[in-house]
């Protein structure tokens, strides 16, 4: 957060900007001389008029954190830079016009929507905003219509409540699929998974044995999110839950809202991943099985580019 500096000097009040920024335990001070106090100089307009600057200085600082990881992020080594700029401009942004609940808002209409079309859901995209912005709609398929209610109160959930722990994960998948009818017309089974499932061709954590790997996960997350990028670790957090596909039903959903609080716990707004490029998510994941992290990596980060833009363009017309 930043703030603006008041400094007497032989009786006259001069300003400075000031923000300061934390990130994977590195705490850099940016400070900007404005000149003497004046009413028509607030923090929010000096952080707009100066945006691309002090988003810049704070690149820098943060550029460095990348280095080590941009070989296995991405096959492009300027992407992950272009994704840092975007996430500290919007961060900017979301500062200097103090909108924050519009932009949680439209990310989330966009969000739901892809999330659960690309398990299968087909309301279009203004039903669902129409029941973000009014609780409801005469969509006919009612069983829809309460997956993206759900949705919405999962996503608070996330927000406010979530804890890496598994009571917390089994919290968001009961939410997200509460009285939810499945392919064939029957519920969601309650709890962890009780039979095998495997995605694509590829087996998944054997039911006996889901405990344990996800107490393994959230130990290796406990131990790396301070020592390992945000974007990595979130990335990395995803395939290994979807690896272990601990729900009969409605891992995917579960798993991009738990790689979202991840992002958002290091200050990275959060991602979509868009429906149009449902094939190209499975097939990374896919393709991860055989050591190919880049090429999930790199997906996502395409789709984290694409995100931003999106929550960018709802800033500008705010």
């Amino acid at each position: 957060m930043s703030y603006l500096e008041r400094k007497q000097v032989n009786g006259r009040t001069y300003l400075s900007f000031v923000k300061k920024i934390s990130f994977m335990k590195k705490i850099v001070v940016i400070k900007k001389h404005i000149g003497l106090d004046s009413n028509i100089i607030s923090k929010k307009k000096y952080l707009l008029d100066n945006l691309e600057s002090i988003s810049n200085e704070e690149l820098n600082f943060r550029k460095k954190f990348l280095e080590d990881i941009i070989q296995i992020l991405s096959y492009n080594k300027g992407l992950p830079e272009k994704i840092e700029f975007k996430a500290i401009k919007i961060n900017n942004f979301i500062e200097g016009k103090q909108c924050q609940s519009i932009v949680d808002t439209e990310f989330a209409k966009e969000f739901i929507f892809n999330s659960n079309n690309i398990e299968g859901s087909k309301i279009p995209p203004e039903r669902v905003r129409e029941i973000i912005d009014k609780g409801d709609t005469k969509y006919m398929d009612r069983n829809e219509v309460r997956e993206v209610q759900n949705s919405i109160i999962a996503f608070e959930y996330l927000k406010k409540s979530f804890k890496f722990n598994t009571n917390s994960i089994k919290r968001i998948y009961h939410i997200l699929t509460k009285n939810l009818l499945r392919e064939g017309k029957s519920m969601y089974p309650k709890g962890f998974k009780k039979e095998p499932n495997i995605v694509g061709n590829s087996p998944t954590t054997a039911p006996e044995k889901v405990e344990e790997e996800l107490k393994t996960l959230l130990d290796w997350y406990k131990q790396q999110r301070n020592n390992l990028h945000p974007l990595l670790l979130a990335f990395e957090f995803h395939l290994r839950f979807e690896r272990i596909h601990p729900f009969l039903d409605g891992n995917g959903r579960t798993g991009r809202l738990i790689m979202n609080k991840i992002l958002m716990n290091s200050d990275y707004p959060p991602i979509i991943v868009y429906k149009d490029n449902k094939q190209g998510y499975f097939n990374s994941i896919a393709s991860s099985s055989e050591g190919k992290l880049k090429k999930y990596c790199q997906f996502m980060l395409e789709q984290a580019d694409k995100s931003y833009d999106y929550l960018l363009s709802v800033i500008r017309k705010y």
